[in-house]
């Protein structure tokens, strides 16, 4: 978000010194200008006692007009303009007096001007000036709104899609672990106590290495497959030799960030509808490769797939394919491609696409990149002292 910066803290931080800066600016910028103007019209110097008392009279009574519209700016806009146009015009009668009557004391008997001939000229000039100030007071204070508007937009954008992430990371672990424990439960049942032990010690491990992790947060593919090998060795201790696995990661996709958790439901899937109903169970395979700025994951297994008359989508709980591709939605919006299909020698697979960032291109997340990063303007407010 574009802002004026001063050093490395947004302009508009602090309102009240933001004011301050751009109302002396201001001011010394009209003294210079009709300074410049004295001089290049071969007028006395002491024309430059004038222009310095004519501006610092409107640096004054700009001062009292703020005092006004930083009270009217909130009010319904008839007021508020109605209230400014009264100011303005009293003002600049005020500021037309204060400068004919300097004029004719330093210059008495210097100019004969008649006074209301004068007073014409500086209303003119006056009425010039505390409109145009009035203008960008107005202009740079429903800048900063708008700027704080979005500013705040992006952050409860960020913070909704947060609370989305966390809410579809969270459904995994009831998910999995009522599996897990019905299986530990049945170990118990059958008396086998170092199965019970052994998938007890993997469901920690793998609940530790889970929680670690922030729910929106992206971690590298390398961590990603870490934790799905601890998810598969809990699953293993269910089906032994039925559950076959078989990794195939290229080098230069380890250290690609990825969403966490977000390949585990789909080899759930994978152990539900393939090994679970086939009695030689199946083999599940993970294929991870950079296609050219993106990367592809392939999730594939040997089962009955669609066609397979054991697959009832109807009994799914709805975990599984739709938390990822809602994921997949919601970390990389429409960049991103998430198909599934039965092939033709058997069998189900998932395609997964996706654009290729690490932590060193400085992509470690979207979503909360957006929120941290839009910090300009903290706080809805008037520019003004």
């Amino acid at each position: 978000m574009a802002v004026l910066d001063l050093g490395e803290q947004p302009f508009f931080a602090n309102k009240s010194r933001a004011f301050w800066n751009l109302h002396a600016a201001g001011w010394a910028g009209v003294t210079a200008l009709y300074s410049v103007t004295v001089i290049a019209n071969n007028q006395p110097l002491s024309r430059l006692i004038e222009v310095l008392i004519s501006t610092l009279t409107g640096f004054s009574i700009s001062l009292l007009m703020s005092v006004v519209f930083r009270y009217v700016i909130n009010q319904r806009p008839l007021v508020t303009w109605g209230t400014t146009v009264a100011v303005v015009f009293s003002a600049t009668l005020l500021y037309a007096y204060i400068d004919t009557w300097v004029l004719q004391t330093i210059r008495e008997g210097a100019d004969e001007t008649p006074f209301a001939q004068l007073m014409v000229a500086a209303l003119f000039r006056d009425g010039l000036l505390l409109g145009g100030w009035s203008a960008l007071y107005y202009a740079i204070n429903y800048f900063v709104r708008a700027e704080e508007q979005a500013d705040q937009l992006i952050r409860l954008e960020a913070a909704a899609t947060s609370a989305q992430l966390t809410m579809l990371r969270y459904q995994l672990n009831p998910h999995f672990l009522f599996n897990t424990l019905n299986s530990i439960s049945t170990l118990v049942m059958l008396k086998h106590t170092d199965q019970a032990n052994a998938m007890l010690s993997r469901l920690s491990s793998f609940l530790r290495f889970t929680l670690i992790n922030e729910a929106e947060a992206k971690v590298t593919l390398a961590q990603e497959i870490d934790t799905l090998k601890l998810y598969l060795d809990i699953e293993k201790m269910r089906f032994e030799e039925r559950l076959r696995t078989e990794f195939t990661i290229d080098e230069d996709v380890k250290e690609a960030l990825v969403p966490s958790l977000f390949l585990q439901p789909l080899v759930e899937n994978a152990i539900k509808y393939a090994v679970t109903p086939l009695e030689d169970g199946a083999d599940i395979s993970i294929l991870a490769q950079r296609v050219g700025e993106r990367v592809r994951i392939i999730v594939s297994d040997t089962g009955p797939g669609l066609q397979g008359a054991t697959f009832n989508p109807k009994l799914s709980t709805g975990v599984g394919m739709a938390n990822t591709r809602e994921r997949l939605l919601q970390a990389y919006g429409e960049d991103q491609r998430f198909d599934h299909y039965s092939r033709s020698g058997g069998g189900f697979e998932v395609v997964i696409e996706f654009p290729y960032q690490t932590k060193r291109s400085g992509a470690e997340t979207q979503v909360t990149g957006a929120a941290s990063g839009t910090a300009a303007f903290p706080a809805q407010g008037v520019v003004n002292a």
